[in-house]
């Protein structure tokens, strides 16, 4: 395990490095570095939580959660794409995606978890990472953490992007996957495969620092691919819901 996490790392390292190399073959037009990986019929959904008016969390020094999530997610898109794989991006800019229609704060928080919800649901063979950052009115708590619905479709995954995580970033974490609350509205109406990481805690002074870090944004969003591209050549993906009723 250990032996082959390190080496999808290195992969996704050098796949950073990558982005600046691409070579334009066409007026322009830039050729992927390396060739697609297999299970095309797969669809990852990168969702960078809140947004607009919403900011999520706000850490001891002012950042807020939506900006840090919005950051990790386009580097996700930048190294999978070097892979071949065009990820859906609910967001890729800082906006709320409810509807014209929403006029209060409250009803923009409706209708944005409503139409990410029908947008996730939209798509057939999905698998959703949804990344977020943790806060808590104590300081002392740090690490990431992943969250999981539907157990027999996620927790495979959950756990394959736990143990990255702590084997790359944080050896000492010793959290563990754990079932998405009730209250988390968004993974509790989608039938996906789906998982959510809080990357850390903005409550804590160090990890408040790196996670507004560009450098640690970065060893985040090359752990996450890491821990997908794993995830598709481990074995056999398990069924979605979808492959499962045919």
């Amino acid at each position: 395990m250990k032996r082959r996490l390190l080496s999808w790392l290195l992969v996704a390292a050098l796949a950073a490095v990558a982005c600046t190399q691409a070579v334009s073959h066409r007026a322009g037009e830039a050729q992927p570095v390396f060739s697609p990986i297999r299970y095309p019929d797969q669809t990852l959904i990168l969702d960078a939580g809140h947004g607009g008016e919403d900011g999520g969390a706000v850490s001891l020094s002012g950042a807020a959660e939506s900006g840090i999530n919005l950051a990790i997610v386009l580097r996700m898109n930048q190294l999978l794409g070097l892979y071949g794989i065009t990820p859906i991006l609910l967001r890729s800019e800082d906006i709320s995606l409810h509807d014209s229609s929403a006029q209060t704060l409250r009803e923009k928080k409706v209708s944005d978890l409503h139409n990410r919800v029908a947008a996730i649901e939209a798509q057939e063979n999905a698998t959703l990472i949804s990344v977020h950052q943790n806060t808590f009115s104590s300081t002392k708590y740090h690490g990431a953490q992943v969250f999981y619905t539907n157990e027999a479709l996620s927790l495979p995954f959950a756990q394959l992007t736990q143990d990255v995580l702590r084997e790359s970033l944080d050896p000492e974490n010793t959290r563990k996957p754990k079932p998405i609350p009730d209250s988390v509205y968004l993974m509790k109406h989608i039938t996906c495969r789906a998982i959510l990481v809080e990357c850390g805690f903005l409550s804590n002074p160090e990890e408040d620092q790196r996670l507004q870090s560009a450098d640690y944004q970065l060893q985040l969003a090359s752990a996450l691919t890491a821990a997908w591209l794993q995830f598709q050549t481990a074995g056999d993906i398990p069924p979605t819901n979808e492959e499962a009723s045919r």
